[in-house]
């Protein structure tokens, strides 16, 4: 097994400490690299700029609608309800997220081998590039809690050890996205500091913070400062929208009151050069279906046969 490496953003500490400026690239492909994909220089230097980026009808109708079919298969599978990587409300059995979706459907795993997707993700990450996680986000109607403030990168570093910022994370709606139903809210700008965190990581941590996070969110004060900054974010859009975000970018949701659920498809592409180390917060590794450590080589990608999108 790989060793800790050197520690480059601590975090879990015992007393607060400072935010600091990220030390690695936002972007790291260079010179062509950055130019040679769908993205365009103006969509990478937004990115560069707000952490993310969104974009409305990137997959089409019926697309959307054949995921949303495996969704409710999956909500009425006792099979999954009753495994590891489902993870259910507080205190109910209703879904949360269903974790590993890649590796429970052909149609899930044709996604992430996108040819256009792929091409994104080798211009940001200036690589070739595999998953690191994959879930569907449930929120139901009326019931579908929220998601407190977080970097996923303060979470991955320190227990799943991933060494450096060199991931990110595509988000596609199964359904509409309105500001009513708790959609995702990002701090544009955020992803260029990292928040450390307080509190020891207890072990197996994960069997509760997927339910509710406690530890490994951002003080109230660096919150405040980069949300004062930056301002909030809350993409909207129909459902088969895109939004790409940057590993670190703070972001949350709100619980979901209104009587229209809001689900979404989650994929975390890590670069192939930025593989897992031992967990920097000196626990074992997390299972594998929320820090994939077995399948690790370069993603290919597939045809685009039935992953028809509007242009």
């Amino acid at each position: 097994m790989d060793t800790r490496s050197e520690d480059f953003y601590p975090s879990r500490l015992e007393r607060p400490t400072p935010s600091f400026e990220r030390l690695d690239p936002v972007i790291h492909s260079t010179g062509s690299d950055r130019s040679d994909g769908p993205l365009s220089e103006t969509e990478l230097a937004r990115y560069e700029r707000d952490g993310f980026l969104a974009f409305p009808n990137f997959l089409d109708r019926d697309t959307v609608a054949r995921f949303r079919q495996d969704l409710r298969d999956y909500e009425n599978d006792s099979n999954i309800l009753r495994a590891e990587g489902t993870i259910t409300e507080p205190g109910k059995q209703e879904i949360r997220s269903v974790f590993g979706v890649h590796e429970l459907s052909e149609r899930f795993d044709r996604l992430t081998r996108d040819p256009e997707i792929l091409a994104m993700v080798h211009q940001l990450l200036g690589s070739d590039a595999y998953i690191h996680q994959s879930r569907i986000n449930f929120k139901p109607g009326f019931h579908g809690k929220g998601f407190d403030w977080h970097s996923d990168f303060e979470t991955w570093h320190s227990e799943d050890g991933m060494p450096r910022m060199r991931a990110v994370s595509f988000s596609i709606a199964l359904t509409d996205n309105t500001p009513f139903n708790g959609p995702l809210m990002l701090i544009p700008g955020s992803h260029k500091r990292f928040v450390p965190c307080v509190g020891r990581t207890p072990e197996d941590n994960y069997q509760s913070s997927l339910k509710k996070q406690e530890l490994g969110v951002p003080n109230d004060q660096d919150l405040a400062e980069l949300a004062d900054q930056g301002g909030i974010q809350a993409p909207t859009g129909p459902a088969g929208s895109l939004i790409i975000f940057e590993c670190n970018t703070l972001h949350a949701s709100n619980a979901n009151m209104s009587p229209w659920p809001r689900s979404n498809l989650f994929f975390v592409f890590n670069s192939v050069e930025n593989q897992l180390v031992n967990p920097y917060c000196g626990n074992k590794p997390r299972p594998g279906f929320l820090g994939n450590r077995a399948n690790t080589a370069a993603l290919q990608p597939f045809g685009q046969d039935d992953l028809r999108r509007t242009g």
